[in-house]
């Protein structure tokens, strides 16, 4: 029962934050609570195997971030054609908008790109980390970084200038 007590104590207080993890990843809030739920499940199955209960967290993101490339690998056979697909990102009225619209250009990026882009700047992981949570050489962290974030400056045109800065990251 203290296991089941621990881990109702880590969805109670990491649901919501992981949710928006998630979100960033996939760019739909149904589709990051499912992935999160599953996420959940998935940490949940192997918590009487978890020797380090202070490494959870980083485990719980991994995990995340595994079930959305697996899930995406298996998207791609239901992906459908449009006529009509936008070049460039348009710049809303409001400029308190440019959230929405680095979100909107998140969702074009590569999953793997977006993966290494939202570890490492929205979860603040580091190159290494990044490296461990997705299974990959720190050298494909970096390279998948750097291409994501060109191709977050080739979508969003000049509606974000101060990403079109070379070198400047966001």
């Amino acid at each position: 029962m203290g296991d089941d007590t621990a881990f109702a104590e880590l969805f109670a207080a990491r649901a919501t934050a992981l949710r928006r993890t998630a979100y960033l990843l996939c760019g739909d809030w149904h589709r990051a609570e499912d992935l999160t739920q599953t996420a959940f499940a998935k940490v949940y199955a192997a918590w009487p195997r978890l020797r380090d209960k202070g490494a959870v967290d980083a485990y719980l993101r991994q995990t995340l971030t595994r079930v959305y490339l697996d899930e995406y690998r298996r998207l791609w056979r239901r992906e459908q054609s449009t006529a009509n697909v936008p070049d460039v990102v348009t710049m809303p009225a409001d400029p308190a908008d440019d959230r929405l619209v680095l979100l909107t250009a998140l969702a074009t990026v590569p999953p793997k790109q977006r993966a290494c882009l939202v570890l490492r700047y929205f979860e603040d992981y580091s190159v290494e980390q990044t490296a461990h949570a997705l299974d990959c050489s720190t050298g494909t962290v970096k390279s998948n970084t750097a291409r994501g974030l060109d191709a977050l400056r080739r979508t969003l045109g000049d509606a974000l200038p101060e990403l079109t800065v070379v070198g400047k990251d966001i």
